[in-house]
Order: structure tokens, then sequence, then C-alpha cells
């Protein structure tokens, strides 16, 4: 006695509808492109069918009325991948195990429409198996591509880097994002993809203040204003004629750069008394004498009196 079984809500219990055909099964599609690095196949055990057999095995074999009408539809609407919007490329989305699950998905529909449910059962089975390897396949693709993409992002930004002189500019940056793109590169190679992305970004991070632009120095500090050097009041005085200064130690004394108060005259001839004519006479003084002028109040004296300049005061 034929029986035509209802598996479709089991199906979608299992399964949901995310693995529903993105394209008929009757399509011809374009091969793959693989990336450098792939595989052939993907392992085995990424899905096992062996509880979805056991469910089909107890619908086929349950005692059904002959009455009760049933019909079967095959596992051919789960044989596609999980990726299937329009972010994935058709040339990856559309690979060889999906169409591998598209034939056996043809398979399992003429065995079943030949009434060889058991063959129809075992295609339908391998059909999902296949689909679920196409979602794997999918998905290492688009972490691969991911992958090259963040690397050859981070190789643009060195050579960038590069042109604007950074290794002396940014030298610190620089040698941070060289070693992080060497590891980058290690970690492509082993197949760590999310290591490499995440060493690729760390390029990004260290160049991210280099630009072509110098960078601006701190402005340099004005120079002191130079400060005139201060008269100094004169240390010494050479006696003029008294027909025209009327030079004496009284007058000497009394002038303003001197001791500004010729009371202070005795100062003088102390300070000056063994190289007068006659050393007990403070009256003779003659012209050319040079007198020294002593401090008498911790003023700063130097030099010779020089008509020229302005001396100040005495206070």
């Amino acid at each position: 006695m034929k029986k035509r079984l209802i598996i479709t809500a089991v199906v979608l219990v299992l399964f949901g509808f995310q693995g529903l055909f993105a394209q008929g099964a009757d399509m011809l599609l374009p091969e793959p492109v693989l990336y450098d690095g792939e595989t052939a196949g993907a392992p085995a055990s990424v899905f096992q069918t062996a509880e979805l057999i056991d469910e089909i095995f107890f619908l086929k074999n349950l005692g059904f009325q002959d009455e009760i009408p049933f019909e079967f539809l095959p596992l051919s609407i789960l044989a596609a991948a999980d990726l299937t919007d329009a972010s994935v490329p058709a040339s990856i989305r559309n690979n060889k195990y999906f169409l591998e699950s598209v034939r056996l998905t043809n398979l399992a529909q003429q065995t079943f429409d030949e009434g060889d449910y058991d063959a129809s059962y075992e295609y339908s089975a391998e059909a999902v198996r296949f689909a679920q390897l196409s979602d794997e396949y999918v998905r290492l693709q688009l972490k691969i591509k991911e992958t090259d993409d963040a690397i050859a992002e981070a190789r643009r930004r060195l050579d960038y880097a590069a042109s604007v002189n950074a290794a002396s500019r940014y030298p610190s940056e620089y040698s941070q994002a060289q070693t992080a793109y060497t590891e980058a590169r290690s970690y492509r190679a082993a197949e760590n993809w999310d290591e490499a992305i995440a060493a690729a970004r760390r390029v990004l991070s260290a160049l991210a203040a280099v630009t072509g632009e110098q960078p601006q120095q701190p402005a340099a500090a004005p120079p002191p204003v130079q400060q005139p050097e201060p008269v100094r009041l004169p240390a010494q005085y050479t006696v003029r004629p008294w027909a025209l200064t009327k030079d004496c130690l009284w007058n000497i004394a009394g002038r303003a750069w001197v001791f500004n108060d010729p009371k202070q005259w005795k100062r003088l001839y102390d300070a000056n008394k063994s190289r007068m004519p006659q050393p007990n006479n403070p009256d003779l003084i003659e012209p050319g004498m040079v007198l020294d002028i002593p401090s008498i109040r911790g003023e700063a004296r130097q030099g010779m009196w020089d008509s020229g300049k302005n001396y100040p005061q005495l206070p």
C-alpha cells in the first residue's frame, strides 16, 4: 500500500526558515570563486543528520490509514545556505556544496516520483548535509575576505606613513605599526582570522595621528630683553686746572657723581694722601693728578671719570 507522508512540519520545526532556497533547484549556477589557501572540502562533522533521519524513519513507518491523504515533500526546501542575503557575493553563495545540494534535491524529487522512497529519503538527507557545508564555506570565505581587506588597508596606511617620513617624524608609532603588520601577516598565514584582523586594526590605530603636515613645534621663547648696563659711578678722577674747573678736594667731593657733599672732602684726602705733593697739605693738588674716589655708601664704582658720560647722582 502506497503511503504519502507529510514531513514539512517536522523539517521546519527542526531547522526553521533560514535555510530556504534563494534560488530555484533547477537553476544553472556558476562555479564558486575560491580565495587563496582555501581547501577543497569542509569537515564532515559540521552537520550530523542522524537525528533528522530518525525522525523521518519514524514518520515513514507510522501505521496511517490508506484513506488518509498524505503528500511527501523532500528535504530540498532546506538544501541552501543560511547566508543568502544581498551582502554575500553570488560567486561565493553559489559554491560547489550548494550546487551539490541542488543536484541531490533533484534526485530526491525524481526518486520520490518513481516511488523509491528510501532512495528519496537518503538523497534528501544528503542534500541537507551539503547545504550546511555550503553555510560553513560561505562563512569561511567571508571571514577570509574580511581578513584580507583589513590587511590591505593596513598596508596602504603603512605605505602612506612611509611616504611622509613617519619613521623619523613618528618613530615610536611607526615601529608599533610595523610590528602589528608583521603579526597580522603571520596570523593570516596560520589561518587565525580574528587575530589577523585585530593586528591589522592595531596598525591603523598606531598611525592614526600620522599626517603629511609637519608637526607643530612649540613656539620659541622670545629672547630676553637686554637691559642696558647701568652706568657706574667713576672710581677715579683726573684733576683739572683751577682756572677751568676750580678743582679742589672740597669742590670735587661736592660734585653729584663723587659724594654729592663737599663736607666729605676728607674722604678724598685720606684715600689719596700718599700721592699728594705735600701729604700733610690737603689744599695742594696739581692738575693731572689721578684721585681715587672711594665708595662711601656701598655704591659700585668703576673706571675713570669721562666727561662724555651722564653719571647718576649719588643719593
